[in-house]
């Protein structure tokens, strides 16, 4: 029989890290992390991707600014968003507040990779 296990707020981990943003780690399996990212008001995290994995990313409060070599896509409380495998981003808070958002994220490997740019 399997059980249900929980994760309470104050018992996130450190996830990965990217200059600008604070990555806090919840269920981790083989093949599915998740979690959550705090940015602080009018900052952008480090160009990044990650890896084999797919993110999808639920803004819970503020809002996310999602950039790529392409444009940038805006997400705001209750948007959901979603960030290929290997697409190398960055993620910014266009706002006056704190955003905070939930992350999904399914494949193997590195879940984090830090890069310079696109």
């Amino acid at each position: 029989m399997s059980e249900v296990s929980r994760v309470a707020a104050g018992e996130l981990t450190p996830g990965d890290s990217t200059p600008g943003m604070t990555r806090e780690a919840a269920v981790v399996l083989d093949e599915v992390w998740t979690g959550r990212a705090l940015t602080e008001a009018g900052r952008t995290s480090g160009w990044h991707h990650h890896g084999d994995h797919d993110t999808v990313i639920y803004v819970v409060a503020g809002a996310i600014r999602v950039e790529t070599a392409d444009g940038a896509v805006l997400g705001e409380p209750g948007d959901f968003l979603h960030v290929p495998a290997h697409t190398v981003h960055r993620e910014g808070n266009p706002t006056d507040g704190l955003a905070e958002i939930v992350l999904l994220r399914t494949g193997s490997g590195p879940t984090t990779v830090n890069v310079e740019r696109p």
